[in-house]
């Protein structure tokens, strides 16, 4: 599969068209839509993925923040009936977009903002059931990383307190148009059935993680030094540490 158009890929906005039709075809079979399905797509593009999931689902909605690629979108016949929403992201509610939730959310995201749309579904757990996201393989490592490991940080905590993730398969640059200079990956997100911090402490546990790795080689004592904690938790938690050096549980104990 090719690229259709003439569309000038934008560096700002992180596109990488994916233009090998077999392995849309696994992305779509490792999605597996059902015709119950709502589905949100992030970032659709020239819509090669979007076709392959749009016909065999209930209703679908796609967020796309370049305006060429939404008259593109809206004029394609075969994507007909399509909600196309043109927009940021991180600036949509998905209670507010036209479909009924829980969404099942996909996206081939700008990676430059992974991050923040991983952080962007934590905070919007209740509208969406799972999430299959491509992102560099270097930051789908870094999810799965474990203690003490150079790897291991906010990103790593924050979202281990209220995800699972599966490693679906690595994907190499050739199959993009432009070509990345790194491997990719499909990561399948679900909720933990039990958060290991609740919903309400979410914003006070992600700033504390956020300080404690603002100087991660700095001990936890000197970083978090404007926190007020407990003598009791004093006792329980060494804070001359650093802050690589503590599980998900001990930064949740905290808040």
């Amino acid at each position: 599969m090719t690229k259709r158009t003439n569309h000038p890929f934008r560096k700002k906005w992180g596109q990488n068209f994916l233009a090998d039709g077999n392995l849309l075809d696994r992305i779509a079979r490792t999605i597996d839509p059902k015709e119950t399905d709502s589905i949100l797509e992030i970032g659709p593009g020239e819509g090669a993925l979007t076709e392959r999931i749009f016909p065999y689902v209930d209703e679908m909605a796609a967020i796309e923040i370049d305006p060429m690629l939404i008259e593109y979108l809206q004029n394609r016949e075969s994507l007909k009936g399509l909600h196309v929403v043109h927009g940021d992201i991180l600036l949509q509610e998905i209670e507010n977009i036209p479909i009924k939730n829980p969404v099942r959310v996909i996206g081939n995201i700008p990676y430059n903002i992974t991050s923040p749309i991983i952080f962007w579904l934590i905070e919007q757990l209740d509208y969406w059931g799972d999430a299959f996201i491509m992102m560099q393989k270097e930051v789908a490592e870094r999810l799965s990383a474990k203690v003490g490991t150079k790897a291991y940080g906010r990103f790593t905590i924050v979202v281990g307190a209220y995800l699972n993730m599966e490693y679906c398969f690595t994907i190499p640059p050739d199959v993009f148009i432009p070509k990345p200079k790194v491997d990719s990956a499909i990561i399948r997100f679900t909720k933990k059935e039990i958060p290991i911090v609740s919903d309400e402490k979410y914003g006070r546990f992600n700033k504390l993680v956020a300080t404690a790795f603002s100087q991660r080689r700095k001990m936890l004592r000197n970083t978090l030094k404007g926190w007020d904690f407990p003598d009791s938790l004093k006792e329980k938690i060494d804070f001359t540490r650093r802050p690589e050096s503590l599980t998900i549980e001990e930064f949740a104990s905290m808040v």
